[in-house]
């Protein structure tokens, strides 16, 4: 006859803080394996220039700008309210004032700078991927929540906020991060604020079926 083990608590304990541990870093693996790649960006959209097809744009920075933010100027014509439209398909996230509007204006071109972006417009694109665009002329033509494909519109081009002159600040993001800004497939070569550094670009935004 076996004599029976005499009772442990301090080993039963010992196992149900083992089985405990084990259960936790069961729910810790499994958790990571959902949401490690939502974290994890997505291949980048084919972003194309935020403006009309066929126009030529210079894309500009300059020291304090900040590295990869894009200025664009357009070569020919006058900048005050050209449409600005979305580089690829996507959510509007934002949709209003970034900071203060300040007043300069196609009748005021002088007027008093605002602070930040002025009127402006985030976009998500899925796989953690977003654009920017501020200093806009008047209210944006989106709003938060809409979907946008490719080529609609998002406002047009002013001088609201922290802004010299009529001009579309752009960017694009990847998570958290500002990235090189690419356009059809191509990256821009704006990747530091050191120096002053000009492209210019023809914007391949146009409607399906047109080149």
């Amino acid at each position: 006859m076996t004599a029976e083990r005499p009772y442990d608590p301090r080993a039963r304990r010992r196992a149900v803080r083992v089985a405990w541990i084990v259960g936790v870093l069961g729910a810790l693996v499994a958790a990571a394996v959902v949401v490690v790649p939502l974290l994890r960006p997505g291949p980048r959209p084919v972003f194309q220039l935020p403006v009309a097809c066929g126009e030529t744009w210079r894309l500009s920075t300059y020291p304090g700008h900040d590295d990869y933010d894009v200025d664009l100027f357009p070569t020919t014509g006058e900048a005050w309210g050209r449409p600005v439209l979305a580089s690829a398909d996507g959510t509007v996230t934002v949709a209003g004032i970034n900071g203060s509007l300040g007043g300069r204006t196609p009748q005021d071109p002088d007027g008093p700078r605002g602070r930040g972006g002025g009127y402006w417009v985030k976009i998500d694109h899925g796989g953690r991927w977003e654009t920017q665009y501020l200093h806009l002329l008047e209210p944006p033509s989106v709003r938060a929540g809409q979907r946008v494909a490719r080529g609609d519109h998002l406002g047009r081009v002013g001088s609201t906020g922290n802004s010299g002159a009529p001009h579309l600040h752009y960017e694009q993001r990847r998570g958290w991060e500002k990235v090189e800004t690419h356009f059809d497939g191509v990256p821009s070569g704006i990747t530091s604020d050191d120096r002053e550094y000009t492209v210019r670009l023809t914007s391949a935004n146009c409607p399906p079926n047109r080149p």
